[in-house]
């Protein structure tokens, strides 16, 4: 049902909290995670980026739907956020690439949203009372507020999720490298984007993507130089088989790189916890320091959950001295680490971002300096 016909729709927080508004994509009930992007562009990126899997996703930009939807951009296959919170949806898309407006592409895929919120103070409820989980409800679906709420209740939580396995790739593929292939990677698919094989492609990396259940044998088999850790959604503390191919990886010191969830599994492969952030870091414009260089890089994020650690640490592993190597200005918040004596580093942060920022895509040039036999200090 198009959001035209007004139906009535209401955003309900498990802490009671009720936001009333009009049904915007699909009408019916989802469930998920509420959180915020504070990205004033890149609408469908983010809506097809797997690490928003059963996130209900506010976004912080007033205005939403500018530039439609069109069929290059898509991070993935399909949209993946349980549900989509705006506050005034363009009435007419307006760009050369669009194919059709975004409220029509939620209908298609079933997506459940809600228009005419006041995401402004949606927001600071958010950063004052932490994520917590959501509801949005439309149509014959809207109820007492006291159903509603109990149905909140009753769905699951984002802490302690399993879901890298709701959206890897279900069997290997391969990316070709732009020109002529100088080496072959081994990506581990926790939610991957499009856009990360194709940075590797420009850089001369023949990429091969391999479900999360990958193993080190799955790796040697293809004869990989490297080895990548992507994004995903969930909580890092269930990866128990990513954390032990990440450490069987690092014990053949294949070089590795990480980002996002990436980032966190090679912290926990190094022997440090990670645990839940209040509200977690969404957005394009987030900036992060290089402790080496004192470098700020502004940042696109996606990350609800962090590494324990403090910025610039040095901490013994298993496998020799490591460092947190970036971190968040605005927090504290570890934003990636480097192992000092075996090849491999991650940062938490999107190098790969698009639509942007573009300032850590040299992390890729990074990786290929470690994959030629380069400094990894």
């Amino acid at each position: 049902m198009s959001r035209s016909t007004r139906t009535a729709a209401a955003l309900v927080l498990e802490d009671g909290r009720v936001y009333r508004g009009e049904a915007f994509g699909a009408t019916g009930t989802t469930f998920g995670e509420v959180v915020f992007c504070t990205a004033m562009s890149g609408y469908q990126e983010t809506l097809t980026d797997p690490s928003y899997h059963r996130q209900i996703v506010v976004a912080t930009a007033p205005q939403i739907g500018n530039t439609g939807w069109n069929d290059e951009d898509d991070e993935s296959g399909r949209i993946w956020v349980s549900g989509y919170v705006v506050r005034d949806p363009a009435r007419v898309p307006s760009n050369w690439r669009s194919t059709r407006s975004l409220d029509d592409a939620l209908v298609e895929q079933n997506v459940v949203g809600i228009s005419g919120v006041d995401t402004r103070a949606l927001t600071r409820h958010i950063r004052e009372q932490g994520a917590m989980r959501a509801g949005v409800f439309s149509g014959d679906d809207l109820a007492d507020v006291d159903t509603m709420v109990g149905k909140v209740r009753q769905s699951q939580q984002m802490l302690g999720a399993d879901l890298a396995g709701d959206v890897t790739t279900p069997e290997a593929y391969v990316v070709k490298a732009d020109g002529d292939r100088r080496f072959r990677v081994a990506a581990i698919d926790l939610g991957i984007k499009s856009n990360t094989p194709r940075m590797m492609a420009a850089r001369g990396i023949e990429t091969h993507v391999l479900p999360a259940t990958a193993t080190l044998d799955d790796i040697l088999a293809i004869e990989a130089d490297g080895v990548f850790l992507s994004n995903g959604p969930g909580d890092p503390a269930t990866q128990d088989n990513a954390v032990a191919l990440t450490k069987s990886v690092l014990e053949r010191r294949i070089p590795l790189f990480g980002i996002c969830f990436g980032n966190q599994i090679l912290g926990r492969a190094l022997g440090r916890g990670t645990y839940k952030l209040r509200y977690g870091h969404r957005g394009i414009n987030i900036p992060v320091i290089d402790v080496a260089t004192g470098r700020v890089a502004i940042t696109a994020q996606n990350h609800g959950f962090a590494l324990e650690g403090e910025p610039g640490e040095r901490f013994d592993t298993p496998f020799g001295a490591a460092q947190v190597s970036h971190y968040c200005p605005n927090d504290g918040c570890v934003e990636g680490v480097r192992a000092l004596d075996v090849p491999a580093f991650s940062v938490q942060y999107h190098p790969e971002a698009a639509a942007g920022p573009h300032d850590a895509a040299d992390l890729f040039d990074q990786f290929v300096t470690l994959m030629e036999g380069g400094s990894n200090a």
